[in-house]
């Protein structure tokens, strides 16, 4: 529905076009344009793009199924393995599936509620998967550096109350993404330049000022994303001291050997996110089409990586999916 606009104040009055400039409050619908620019080759990213998806879903869903049917493997790390895989299917869902739908049927309105909806998913499954990887640092810190207590420090009740942690945590620092966009009057257009309803993009649209929503992004961005790089530092920072200790070369690469998966997991995740954040925010000469690009691109490579990383890594999961594989051709 059109509104007539005035700053602060979102009465409902009469529709109206004043100055050949239409005011919208609360736009019943969005559209997503896709990528600025490279619409007429939308089929042809579509590839990668659900290339990526699928390996992201069966990965992460070859982890859920090796750790529940394996009791070995029931323990803190795995656990924690479990947690970023559910995050990772929660947060890749949330956005590919309508992104595809733009790119094969060219389906690019979302409601006004549907994008709200995405734009939570997508930040707080966002966050929750960095608290994960605090989560894992710190095991990685326990069974490295008191090893013998390892069990009796991370106890099932204690990985629960982790969990919880850092679902609530995550969970309420994005709540106020949706309700900002929604109290913003929206101008001139509704269509999002994105493939999803990211915050900044939806927020950008409004004829308002919107620097506190910007600011509590990048409020939300350094508590949680730099909070947790923090905590990591210092976990791999004592664990990096307890292995220069050991006293062979082998015990040393052995023990360093455990921690390669979790590094390449947090680097795939936080130089990106960094990067892009702060980018979207004050790279204002960097093409909207190489944003818009990269930005999905990001969205969908740690969930493929990750499943991929610790199934190569990780010897427990390499052994029971060759173990599963090997009896199925049986």
């Amino acid at each position: 529905m059109l509104y007539q606009w005035s700053p602060g104040l979102f009465p409902e009055v009469i529709p109206k076009v004043y100055s050949n400039i239409t005011y919208f409050t609360n736009p019943s619908t969005f559209i997503l344009l896709g990528i600025p620019g490279l619409e007429m080759a939308h089929v042809w990213i579509s590839i990668p793009f659900c290339t990526m998806y699928t390996i992201a879903v069966l990965g992460n869903f070859t982890i859920l199924f090796i750790v529940k049917r394996e009791p070995s493997l029931h323990e803190p790390m795995f656990y924690f393995l479990c947690m970023l895989a559910v995050t990772d299917l929660v947060m890749s869902t949330s956005a590919v599936p309508k992104m595809l739908s733009i790119f094969w049927f060219n389906s690019r309105e979302i409601s006004f509620s549907a994008c709200l909806i995405q734009m939570y998913f997508f930040h707080s499954f966002s966050a929750m998967e960095s608290g994960i990887l605090v989560a894992m640092a710190f095991d990685r810190y326990v069974a490295i550096c008191h090893p013998l207590r390892h069990s009796t420090i991370l106890k099932n009740s204690v990985v629960a109350k982790i969990g919880l942690a850092v679902v609530l945590r995550s969970g309420i620092l994005a709540l106020p993404y949706p309700f900002l966009a929604r109290q913003w009057p929206y101008c001139r257009t509704n269509t999002i330049p994105n493939l999803h309803c990211g915050h900044i993009a939806v927020v950008k649209l409004a004829c308002a000022d919107i620097r506190f929503s910007s600011y509590y992004g990048l409020f939300d961005l350094f508590s949680e994303n730099g909070v947790d790089v923090v905590f990591i530092t210092v976990s791999y920072t004592l664990i990096f001291r307890a292995i220069f200790r050991l006293h062979t070369k082998d015990a040393r690469l052995k023990t360093f050997g455990t921690c390669i998966s979790h590094l390449c997991v947090i680097s795939a995740l936080y130089i990106p996110d960094f990067f892009f954040s702060l980018t979207q925010r004050f790279g204002h000469n960097v093409p909207q089409r190489f944003l818009v690009l990269i930005v999905n691109v990001y969205l969908l490579v740690p969930p493929m990586l990750h499943p991929i990383v610790y199934g190569v890594r990780t010897k427990q999961i390499r052994d029971r999916l060759l173990w599963i594989f090997a009896h199925k051709g049986t």
